[in-house]
C-alpha cells in the first residue's frame, strides 16, 4: 500500500512541477499578447486562447498537487488548532464524504461531455482559434482521476495517523 501511495505522490509531484513551468509560460504569453496588441496593434485569437487553455491546465492538473501539499482552500477556524489525530479524522471524513463523491460525479458527468468533444475533434468556435478543445475538455477527467488518487493517499495517511498512539 505504501509503494502505491508513494507512486501516486510521485505522479502528482511531477505533474505539479510541470504545472509550475506552465504557469510561467502562461504569464509570458499573457505579457506577449498585451505587448503585441497595445504596442503593435496586432492580435491573435490563438495566442489569447492559449492563455485560457494554460489557465485551465494549471487549475485542473494542479488540483491534486495542491491537495498533496495540503495547500487547498479550507476554512481553518477549527482545523488549524486541532491536534494531528483530529485533523486526520477531518481529512478522512472529508475525503470519503466530499472529495470522492465529487470526483466520481465529475467522472460520471464529464465522460459524455468529453467523449462528444472527441467524437468531432471539437475545436475553437472562433476563426483562427485553437483546434484543441477536445483535449482541453479531457483535463476534466484527468483532474478527477488525479484527485481520486491523491484522495486515496490522504485516506491512507489519515488512517495511519489515527492508528498511531500518542
Amino acid at each position: 500500500m505504501n509503494k502505491l501511495a508513494a507512486f501516486f505522490d510521485f505522479i502528482n509531484e511531477q505533474i505539479g512541477r510541470v504545472i509550475a513551468w506552465l504557469t510561467l509560460l502562461m504569464v509570458l504569453t499573457t505579457f506577449l499578447v498585451v505587448v503585441l496588441r497595445y504596442g503593435f496593434d496586432w492580435g491573435s485569437i490563438a495566442m489569447q486562447e492559449s492563455v485560457i487553455y494554460l489557465h485551465a491546465l494549471v487549475f485542473m492538473a494542479g488540483a491534486a498537487y495542491t491537495l498533496r501539499h495540503d495547500e487547498h482552500v479550507r476554512v481553518d477556524i477549527f482545523y488549524g488548532g486541532m491536534r494531528a489525530r483530529k485533523k486526520a479524522w477531518v481529512d478522512l471524513l472529508g475525503t470519503v464524504f466530499l472529495l470522492i463523491p465529487f470526483c466520481l460525479f465529475m467522472l460520471w458527468t464529464g465522460w459524455p461531455y468529453v467523449t462528444k468533444a472527441w467524437a468531432v475533434f471539437e475545436g475553437s468556435p472562433e476563426a483562427g482559434g485553437l483546434p484543441l478543445v477536445f483535449i482541453l475538455k479531457s483535463f476534466i477527467l484527468l483532474m478527477a482521476v488525479l484527485l481520486l488518487l491523491q484522495g486515496f493517499n490522504l485516506i491512507a495517511r489519515s488512517i495511519q495517523t489515527i492508528r498511531e498512539k500518542n
